[in-house]
C-alpha cells in the first residue's frame, strides 16, 4: 500500500536557506513541505492546521529561538524535531544540543547558497534523516524550571523519544552521516616516546605491565541517531571517581562533534575530550574519535587513528572501534550498543562478548530508533539488554565500582 507522503514544516528565517531545504526536499515524492515559517512563534501557529509529521527548525531566529520553540513544541504538540542550523562554531554548537535536550531528536548542518559538488550528498543525507524522524513517536516533554544539577532533570531528555513500533523503520542509505566536505586532512601524530619500563599505562599505574590482561579495563560505547541523548543519559551518572576509560563512538554530522564533547563535559562529572593520537585511554576520561577518523589501539593500547573505508557506511565505526578494544582489552572490555539506525556497532558488540567481555544493549522502549541494538541483540551479542536510563548502574554494579 502507497503511503502518503510525509508532511514537514520548515521553521528558517533565511530566504535563502529556506529555498534550497525546499528545492532538496521537493526532490522526493516520499515528502512534502506543508509549510514555512521565519519565526518559532509562526511556526507554533501553523502547527495545528498543518499537522506536519516532522519538523525542521534553526536555532537563531527573531521572537522565539529554535530552544525556545523546541520546548513549546515538545510539551504542547509533541513532533520529531530536526534541528538544522549552521551553529557549528565552538560558541554555538553547546546551544544546538541543548535542543536535543529540550527533545529535539537530530541535528544537521544548514545547507549554504552555493554547496557545489556536495549538494547531492547533502540532500540524500537530508532526505535520509526526514524518513527516520518520521518513524519515530514523541512524548510530551513539560517545560522544566532553569537548569539544576539534579540528575533526573539532566536525564529527563533522553526519555522523551522512543521508535514507533507500530509501523516499520523506513529503508535508509548505510551511510547516515553527511559528506559535506572531503574529509579534513589529519595533522601528523605526534611521535611516540620511546617505551620505557615506567610509561603510562591503560589504568594509570606507571609500574603496571600492559600485558596483564586481567587487570586492564574500558568502557566502550556506540550510538548513531538519539545518541546525543543517550550518551547524556549515561555519562552523567557516572561518578567523578569513576575509575575506567571510557571510549564513545557517536555518529553525528560534520562540524557538531566539538558542540557534543563540549556540551557533554558542561554536564558531566567526568572530562570528556577527543582522544589524542599515541596516548594511552586514562581512568576515568571519557574520549570520542576526531571526526572523519576510525579510532583503534595500537599493539600497546595507544590511541591510534585509521583513514579507512567507511564500515557500515560510516567512519568513524562503532564496530572498528569495538574491535579493537576487544582484541586489547580482552574479558576486560564492557560494550554498550546504543540508539540507532543500521547496523554498525552489532558485529563488535559480538567481538566483545566472544572475547568475554560485559556487553549491554539499549531496550527498544527507550531507543530512538532500535536498529543498532536490534542487530546485536539477533547476533546474540548482548548479555544485558536494559533501558537507557539503568545502563550506568549496570555498569557500576557489573564492573564492581563503587559509586
Amino acid at each position: 500500500m502507497h503511503r502518503p507522503p510525509i508532511r514537514v514544516l520548515l521553521v528558517e528565517d533565511s530566504p535563502v536557506a529556506t529555498t534550497i531545504l525546499k528545492r532538496m526536499l521537493a526532490s522526493c515524492p516520499d515528502i512534502v513541505v506543508v509549510g514555512t515559517a521565519r519565526t518559532g512563534t509562526e511556526g507554533l501557529a501553523l502547527i495545528p492546521a498543518l499537522q506536519p509529521q516532522v519538523i525542521c527548525t534553526d536555532l537563531h531566529m527573531p521572537q522565539m529561538d529554535g530552544l525556545e520553540f523546541t520546548q513549546e513544541v515538545m510539551a504542547n504538540c509533541p513532533r520529531p524535531i530536526l534541528v538544522i542550523s549552521s551553529s557549528v562554531q565552538e560558541e554555538n554548537t553547546q546551544n544546538v544540543f541543548r535542543l536535543l535536550q529540550a527533545g529535539a531528536v537530530d541535528v544537521f548542518p544548514k545547507p549554504r547558497g552555493a554547496i557545489g559538488s556536495n549538494y547531492e550528498s547533502v540532500r540524500l543525507e537530508l532526505i535520509n534523516k526526514i524518513k527516520i524522524l518520521s518513524g519515530v513517536a514523541v512524548f510530551t516533554l513539560r517545560r522544566k524550571p532553569p537548569k539544576t544539577d539534579a540528575p533526573s532533570a539532566r536525564r529527563s531528555a533522553s526519555q522523551a523519544v522512543e521508535l514507533d513500533r507500530k509501523g516499520k523503520s523506513p529503508t535508509a542509505p548505510l551511510s547516515l552521516r553527511p559528506t559535506l566536505s572531503a574529509p579534513r586532512s589529519l595533522p601528523p601524530p605526534p611521535t611516540p616516546k620511546p617505551a620505557t619500563s615506567s610509561f603510562c599505562c591503560p589504568l594509570g599505574n606507571k609500574n603496571f605491565a600492559c600485558s596483564d590482561s586481567t587487570l586492564k579495563k574500558v568502557v566502550a560505547i556506540g550510538a548513531s541517531t538519539g545518541g546525543p541523548q543517550a550518551l547524556h543519559a549515561i555519562l552523567t551518572q557516572l561518578p567523578e571517581n569513576f575509575p575506567l576509560p571510557v571510549i564513545c563512538v557517536q555518529h553525528i554530522s560534520e562540524g557538531f562533534l566539538q558542540g557534543l564533547v563540549d556540551w557533554l563535559a558542561s554536564e558531566c562529572q567526568l572530562p570528556v575530550k577527543i582522544a589524542p593520537a599515541y596516548e594511552w585511554p586514562q581512568p576515568g576520561t571519557v574520549y570520542f574519535p576526531p571526526e572523519g577518523r576510525h579510532l583503534e589501539l595500537d599493539a600497546r593500547g595507544r590511541f591510534i587513528y585509521s583513514a579507512a573505508p567507511p564500515v557500515s557506511g560510516h567512519r568513524p565505526s562503532v564496530s572498528v572501534t569495538f574491535n579493537s578494544v576487544a582484541s586489547f582489552y580482552g574479558k576486560g572490555a564492557a560494550g554498550v550498543l546504543l540508539t540507532g539506525m543500521g547496523r554498525d556497532g552489532a558485529d563488535g558488540l559480538l567481538a566483545i562478548a566472544k572475547a568475554g567481555g560485559l556487553t549491554v544493549a539499549q531496550d527498544e522502549a527507550s531507543c530512538v530508533v532500535f536498529g543498532m541494538p536490534k542487530e546485536a541483540i539477533a547476533l546474540g551479542a548482548a548479555r544485558h539488554i536494559v533501558p537507557v536510563s539503568e545502563i550506568a548502574s549496570l555498569l557500576l554494579n557489573q564492573l564492581k565500582i563503587g559509586a
